[in-house]
């Protein structure tokens, strides 16, 4: 994943031991890019796929038949949402 601004005006620093340093900078080469490209590319790949984990829904197969039946199913009526599209607003 790849900033959305074209312009970078935020800046992170951050401590790292010598080991650390000398292993990102190999990372970075075999990469051919920078240490601080890479770092920020790894970040945002990461922290991509965190927050995808958040909203992904995991079923088993029972519960995912369940899932696509509800689905299928035709909607139920709903009185008071009828009554709600049906009655004139103050915008009427």
């Amino acid at each position: 994943m790849k900033p959305r601004t074209s312009s970078k005006s935020d800046r992170l620093d951050i401590r790292i031991t010598p080991e650390a340093r000398r292993l990102l900078q190999e990372a970075a080469r075999e990469r051919h890019t920078t240490i601080s490209q890479f770092v920020l590319e790894s970040a945002l790949n990461s922290a991509s796929t965190l927050l995808a984990e958040r909203s992904r829904l995991g079923l088993n197969a029972k519960q995912w038949e369940a899932f696509m039946a509800a689905l299928d199913a035709p909607p139920r009526r709903h009185a008071r949402m009828e009554r709600l599209l049906n009655e004139p607003t103050i915008l009427d």
